[in-house]
C-alpha cells in the first residue's frame, strides 16, 4: 500500500486475553502498511496473549498504553478486533467503553470486526446506525437501536464493521479508505 495514512495515529485495542489474533494483526498491519502510526492499548501495559479460533493460544503482543492513560483526542482512528472472550472483556472495561464513546462522539473513524461490536453496544453508540458483526450479536445490536445486516463489510459514517476473519481483506481495505477520509 502507499502512504495514504501518513500523519494518522491509530489506537488498536487488545483484550487482556481472548482477542482473535488474525483480527488484531491483519488490520494493524494494513494501517501500518498504509503509513499510520499504531499504538496497542489494553487494560494495562505489558504482554498480552492473543488466541486463534477463540481457544488456541496465539502469539503475545506488547501493550504500549493502558485504557486509563489515553483519550480519543490523542488519536485519529480506532480499531477493535474480535474474539468472543476478548470482546466480552473489552465491553466490561469502563475505560475501554468510555474511549469508544469518545471516538464516536468526535465522529472519528472506527473499524470493528466480529464480536467487537459488543463494545459499541456497551458504549451506547449504535442507535440509528447500520452495521454487521458475528451473527450471534445481531439481537444485541438491534436491541441497542442499530440495524444489523449480513454483509461482508458495512460502512456507516466512518464506522466500518465486518462479520468474521473471512471478511478481513475487504475490512482492511475499507478501514484504510475510511481512516484516510478522517472525521465523518
Amino acid at each position: 500500500m502507499a502512504d495514504e495514512l501518513t500523519d494518522t495515529t491509530v489506537a488498536i485495542f487488545i483484550a487482556p486475553q481472548g482477542t482473535e489474533q488474525v483480527e488484531f494483526t491483519e488490520p494493524k498491519d494494513a494501517v501500518e502498511d498504509a503509513g499510520a502510526s499504531v499504538d496497542v492499548i489494553s487494560a494495562e501495559t505489558g504482554e498480552v496473549q492473543a488466541v486463534n479460533n477463540d481457544l488456541e493460544p496465539g502469539d503475545t503482543f506488547e501493550v504500549e498504553q493502558a485504557f486509563s492513560e489515553i483519550s480519543a483526542d490523542e488519536y485519529d482512528a480506532l480499531l477493535i478486533p474480535g474474539g468472543a472472550v476478548g470482546a466480552d472483556k473489552l465491553r466490561a472495561d469502563e475505560n475501554a467503553v468510555q474511549i469508544v464513546r469518545e471516538f464516536a462522539e468526535a465522529n472519528k473513524p472506527i473499524g470493528v470486526i466480529c464480536h467487537g461490536p459488543w463494545t459499541l453496544v456497551e458504549a451506547d453508540v449504535v442507535e440509528g446506525r447500520t452495521l454487521t458483526s458475528y451473527p450471534s450479536l445481531q439481537t444485541d445490536i438491534r436491541n441497542a437501536g442499530g440495524e444489523w445486516v449480513d454483509e461482508e463489510v458495512v460502512v456507516d459514517q466512518g464506522l466500518v464493521t465486518s462479520r468474521n476473519p473471512d471478511d478481513l481483506t475487504s475490512f482492511c481495505n475499507k478501514v484504510v479508505e475510511e481512516f484516510e477520509e478522517g472525521r465523518h
